[in-house]
């Protein structure tokens, strides 16, 4: 009888009977994980809250297209916080400001947003610098 399964660390059983164990290398990066922050209106936390349970499939995928991965937002009352992970943070920005789904998501968004406190001038967000990290 042959038996045969591919997964890392499993013992393959062969017809003569013998055990063969496979070990299977991972060669995974990781990205970078960048983070930053957002400010929502006060009383429009509801309503982003509703709009993030119902991204629009089409800019989850352009989001994915540009390198944009495990992305996760906080919400605390007001405040914003964004992480994911992507190669080139900027160049993934420039490709999303020329697409057309997320400039009308993002033209939908920017009616509950506010501006982020201590926001310096010409910046776009209020990038955070990760000073710890546990895997």
């Amino acid at each position: 009888m042959n038996h045969a399964i591919c997964l890392p660390g499993v013992i393959l059983t062969v017809n003569n009977g013998q055990a063969i164990r496979l070990v299977w290398e991972s060669q995974e990066v990781q990205l970078p994980r960048v983070a930053f922050q957002l400010r929502i209106k006060a009383g429009k936390e509801a309503e982003y809250d509703a709009a993030h349970r119902n991204v629009w499939p089409a800019l989850l995928s352009k989001l994915k297209e540009v390198g944009i991965s495990e992305y996760s937002i906080f919400r605390r009352n007001q405040d914003l916080f964004l992480v994911m992970r992507v190669d080139d943070f900027d160049a993934a920005w420039r490709t999303l400001d020329e697409d057309s789904t997320n400039l009308k998501w993002q033209q939908e968004m920017a009616k509950l947003f506010e501006a982020v406190p201590g926001l310096k001038p010409g910046e776009k967000f209020a990038m955070m610098k990760e000073v710890f990290y546990m895997e």
